[in-house]
């Protein structure tokens, strides 16, 4: 059997140049370019509660640092370096590799190098801590939205917490297996976008953060909201909106702008071939959120996701 040691080197162990120091000793050197912030998150992905017993490792390699670069894109960072912790019930290689091959696979298309982390021996457990660079003071965030700006909504939604009820669906599985993280929407959107978060707890509750952050309301109406397409065939309403509106997974990125920026994203939509949506506004008041349907009816939404609610 393979020692802990000899793991890493085998799968995780990879040349770093942009990194004055990578994977090997007991920290990580780096250095942020001239005129650029740190922007880091991290992200623990625990079997049974984050994905299925049993689950794709390819895909579980790509999904653990997907949804760390949707934390970058939210905060138009270019994403640089990575961290992975990972725990293990035994050393099994053939599972390790198929993870690794998902995980650097995604690595190399957006230029992220890993550069250390750990390992150890327990219940299946992975968690990513990702480093990305933003010019100084143009990072987005949650507090920028303001009364009249647009909200937008890339991609669609639903398709991944469809998945959890029907993982029949070929489209809605790919989607919460291995989301596709909006890097290069976030970079764009520096200096257009008023305020960003990704939609990783389900669309009306991450939108409520930046209500809550910005001081402000916003009335979103239904009818304009990206829907998975699969939703058309199976016809049931009310299975659509509630993973619309409070399935998480999607990993898309919701995000304010001034009304006078319309014309450059929909210009943008069409350089990067990604759909961009304008579903609502924000308006003078609390951080309450409407959402209609086509008659104006306001609509209930059920809560979205939360590691500790009742």
């Amino acid at each position: 059997m393979s020692s802990e040691f000899k793991l890493i080197r085998k799968y995780f162990a990879r040349p770093a140049p942009g990194a004055a120091l990578g994977v090997g000793d007991d920290a990580a050197l780096l250095r942020p370019g001239a005129g650029l912030e740190l922007a880091v998150s991290t992200d623990l992905l625990l079997e049974g509660r984050h994905f299925r017993a049993g689950a794709e490792p390819r895909a579980l390699g790509h999904k653990a640092l997907a949804v760390n670069l949707s934390d970058m894109a939210a905060m138009g960072a270019a994403p640089r370096w990575a961290l992975l912790a990972i725990s293990l019930p035994s050393a099994d290689e053939p599972w390790l590799a198929a993870f690794a091959e998902g995980f650097f696979a995604l690595a190399a298309r957006f230029g992220v190098e890993l550069v250390g982390g750990d390992t150890t021996r327990g219940p299946l457990s992975v968690c990513v801590t990702i480093l990305g660079e933003v010019p100084t003071g143009r990072a987005l965030l949650r507090s920028g939205a303001a009364p009249g700006d647009d909200v937008w909504v890339s991609g669609e939604l639903g398709g991944a917490a469809l998945a959890l009820s029907r993982p029949d669906i070929a489209a809605a599985a790919q989607r919460l297996a291995q989301p596709e993280p909006r890097v290069a929407l976030g970079t764009r959107l520096r200096g257009v976008a008023s305020a960003a978060i990704d939609v990783s707890d389900g669309f009306a509750q991450d939108l409520g953060h930046i209500l809550e952050s910005s001081g402000v309301g916003a009335t979103v109406e239904y009818e304009c909201m990206p829907k998975c397409a699969a939703f058309g065939e199976l016809g049931d309403r009310k299975l659509e909106s509630r993973c619309v509106l409070s399935g998480g997974d999607d990993y898309e990125l919701v995000f304010t702008a001034p009304r006078d920026r319309r014309a450059a994203l929909e210009q943008l939509a069409g350089e990067l071939g990604l759909a961009l949506a304008r579903v609502g506004a924000i308006e003078k008041g609390n951080a309450r959120l409407r959402i209609v349907d086509r008659n104006r009816k306001p609509m209930r939404v059920a809560r979205g996701f939360d590691h500790f609610a009742p």
